[in-house]
C-alpha cells in the first residue's frame, strides 16, 4: 500500500500545500487502484502531479467541512467538461450521510425561477454515494471507520490492504482527543493524525489535537509510526513536531505535499 500526500494544510490551503488530500494506492485485479481520501481546496489540480484524475477509482471524505471536501466540485467540473475524455465514469463517493446532496448544494446556483443553473444530471447524480459504515470494502482495502470528536459528523478511517503485505494505516480526520480514535488505530503501521493546535490552555475542547495529544494517541494505540498533518498556515510545523516528539517512542514525521510512504 502506497500513501502520497497531495495536500496537508489544515483549515485552509497554505503557501506550501493544498488543504487535506491523500492518495492511497495498491495493486488490484492486475492494475493500480487509487483511493483519494479527502479532497480539500487546491488538491484537485495538484492530483495531476501523481495521476490522471479520471483514473481515480473512489473518493472518500472524512467530513464535510470545506477544507476537506470542496475540491470534489472541481473534480466534477473536469469529469463533466474536460476535453478530450469527458464525461468521466461515475465513481463511488464515501462520506457522512448526505454527502453528494450537500456538495451538490455547494456547486449549483439556482436560477431566479428556482431551476438548476445547468441542465441535465446534477453533481449528486454523477457519483455513486455511500454513507460510511463501521466496516466496508473499497477495492483492495478493508476499511473501518469510527465517529470522532468534532463539531460535525466526522470519521477517522482505518485502511488495511487485503493482499500484499497487509499494510495498515489510520487517518484521524479532524478530532479532539477521544478513545474512539485510539481504539480504531490499535496496532496499525502508520497513524496519519491531525495536529492543528499548539499547546494552549484556551484551546476549545472537541475540535482538534495538539502535537502532544496526537503523539499520545499513537502511544495509546501502539502504532508503529506517526505522521503529523493538518497543521494550519499560521503555525510553524517544526514547532508542532517539537511538541509531539517527546510523547511517542518511535518515528514522528511531518506531512509535506508530495511526500510518499510505502506502508507494510
Amino acid at each position: 500500500m502506497e500513501l502520497t500526500v497531495v495536500g496537508c494544510s489544515g483549515s485552509a490551503s497554505g503557501p506550501e500545500s493544498p488543504a487535506s488530500c491523500y492518495l492511497i494506492q495498491a495493486p488490484y485485479h492486475g492494475r493500480t487502484f487509487s483511493l483519494v481520501l479527502d479532497l480539500g481546496p487546491g488538491a484537485f489540480g495538484a492530483l495531476y502531479r501523481y495521476l490522471d484524475p479520471s483514473e481515480i477509482d473512489a473518493i472518500a471524505l472524512s467530513h464535510l467541512h470545506p477544507d476537506h471536501c470542496l475540491d470534489v466540485l472541481a473534480y466534477y467540473v473536469a469529469a463533466k467538461y474536460s476535453r478530450p475524455g469527458a464525461p468521466w465514469p461515475g465513481r463511488p463517493l464515501y462520506g457522512p450521510r448526505g454527502t453528494a446532496r450537500r456538495l451538490g448544494l455547494a456547486y449549483d446556483v439556482p436560477t431566479p425561477d428556482g431551476l438548476p443553473s445547468e441542465p441535465g444530471p446534477q453533481l449528486a447524480d454523477h457519483f455513486a454515494g455511500h454513507d460510511w459504515r463501521p466496516e466496508q470494502q473499497i477495492g483492495p482495502f478493508d476499511v473501518r471507520t469510527a465517529r470522532v470528536a468534532h463539531p460535525v459528523e466526522t470519521y477517522a478511517v482505518r485502511i488495511q490492504e487485503r493482499a500484499g503485505t497487509g499494510g495498515s494505516m489510520v487517518f484521524s480526520g479532524d478530532t479532539g482527543p477521544c478513545p474512539e480514535l485510539d481504539e480504531l488505530a490499535e496496532g496499525v503501521d502508520l497513524l496519519l493524525v491531525e495536529s492543528a493546535f499548539m499547546e494552549n490552555a484556551d484551546n476549545p475542547p472537541g475540535l482538534h489535537l495538539t502535537g502532544r495529544q496526537a503523539a499520545q494517541s499513537g502511544t495509546a494505540a501502539g502504532v508503529s509510526a506517526i505522521i503529523l498533518t493538518h497543521i494550519p498556515p499560521w503555525h510553524v510545523p517544526e514547532d508542532v513536531l517539537r511538541e509531539a516528539t517527546p510523547h511517542f517512542d518511535g518515528p514522528v514525521m511531518l506531512a509535506t505535499a508530495g511526500a510518499h510512504w510505502s506502508i507494510g
